[in-house]
């Protein structure tokens, strides 16, 4: 085949590829996402905490929005639920072992993905419910559990990503 009808056939296929998308209809699907809409979920917490919101939580206060808000799920104490959720805490020391327990204090690296996870996915039932400061206070009470913080720690933007967590090298990390 020549160089010229294969020109031909390329912008035959080009032409058959846009002529029907310029007359087609648009499904009409979905609306345009505004900008607030885009501010509301963009939420992200990174481990340098550069994002956290302002608030402030305690471990007392933790263990009162725990009680009603997550024990359900997470068990007394966060040792587990009702096979639902998953313990929180435990599992010091046993990554290397044959049967790890990821729970936060054994295995995630960042205290900033803790407050992450709980802002924007807890409760089950009411995912994005909780108060910047119930989520800060949540985050201690858990910490605390783990030993990673003491049990009078107050967490806001400034204490949160300074918690050294004990899995904290156990990963490759690109925010270092």
């Amino acid at each position: 085949m020549s160089m010229r009808n294969w020109m031909v056939l390329a912008l035959s296929w080009v032409a058959l590829l846009v002529v029907p998308s310029t007359h087609a209809d648009s499904p009409k699907l979905g609306v345009a996402v505004s900008d607030a809409d885009v501010a509301a979920m963009d939420i992200s917490v990174d481990p340098t905490g550069r994002t956290l919101p302002p608030g402030s939580g305690d471990v007392e206060t933790g263990m009162a929005v725990y009680a009603a808000k997550c024990a359900n799920c997470h068990g007394v104490a966060a040792a587990g639920g009702k096979g639902l959720a998953d313990p929180l805490v435990g599992g010091m020391g046993s990554l290397g072992k044959g049967a790890p327990k990821k729970t936060v204090g054994s295995f995630w690296p960042y205290a900033t993905t803790l407050f992450d996870y709980v802002r924007r996915a807890m409760p089950l039932d009411k995912p994005m419910s909780l108060t910047n400061d119930e989520v800060y206070a949540v985050s201690a009470y858990i910490l605390s559990l783990n030993g990673i913080v003491p049990k009078d720690a107050t967490l806001d933007a400034k204490t949160l990503p300074a918690v050294k967590m004990p899995n904290r090298d156990g990963f490759v990390s690109q925010w270092k």
